[in-house]
């Protein structure tokens, strides 16, 4: 005969407190969503850390997640690999979601492969938006290093730029693509960047994720 048994729950964590990224981009709303489930496993502490860092400079959260000043959060899967390549104490534990950068450009630029020669906008260098452009290119056969040339510029001043004319694509995540979309002074959207599945729930030094593309691009967008 089967009988009731005690459940016994996991014993508290190590440490009460917890850090997270707090920035804009909506794709780290899940950090925010896991707050109360965070009180409930025991972290009577969730804080979330704003840093200057984050102004015009992504790699800033990056860092801070390399050097131990957060213990969990959400962010790019490319940077990540990035700081694995180069031996940084970072450590991958789950993906959130498949991705939301997308790649807009001007009239000019009708296909990934003719930004061959062309401007490409990023906030910074050797930050994700590059590194996803990088691998969109080269998957098609450019090699990012010689045949694009890069700015760096903050998302609201390149979407100016871009409108003008004065540079040829550029690459973002929400809000952006929603403000590019509705402008009819922008160009044309492009395709959707590699999967940026980087949700992570990254205990200190830890990160996590995984990199896809997204089915419905069209090979001849190519």
């Amino acid at each position: 005969m089967l009988t009731p048994r005690l459940a016994f729950a996991e014993p508290p964590p190590e440490t009460s407190t917890i850090r997270l990224y707090q920035m804009s981009g909506v794709c780290i709303a899940p950090q925010y969503v896991a707050e109360e489930m965070l009180r409930s496993e025991g972290f009577t502490d969730v804080q979330y850390i704003a840093s200057a860092l984050d102004v015009g400079a992504p790699s800033g959260f990056y860092k801070l997640i390399a050097t131990g000043g957060l213990d969990v959060s959400i962010g790019f899967i490319a940077p990540f690999v990035a700081q694995l390549d180069a031996g940084l104490p970072v450590t991958l534990l789950a993906g959130v979601h498949v991705g939301c950068f997308e790649l807009f450009a001007t009239g000019g630029v009708q296909t990934v492969r003719d930004l061959k020669g062309r401007t490409v906008a990023v906030p910074e260098r050797n930050s994700s938006h590059e590194l996803f452009v990088s691998s969109i290119a080269a998957h098609v056969g450019l090699d990012p290093r010689r045949d694009i040339r890069w700015v760096s510029h903050p998302a609201p001043e390149s979407i100016q730029l871009l409108a003008a004319g004065k540079i040829d694509a550029m690459i973002g995540f929400p809000p952006v693509p929603g403000r590019l979309g509705t402008s009819s002074s922008t160009a044309p959207w492009i395709a959707p960047g590699p999967s940026t599945s980087a949700a992570w729930s990254v205990p200190a030094r830890s990160s996590c994720a995984s990199i896809q593309w997204r089915p419905s691009v069209p090979c001849a967008r190519c």
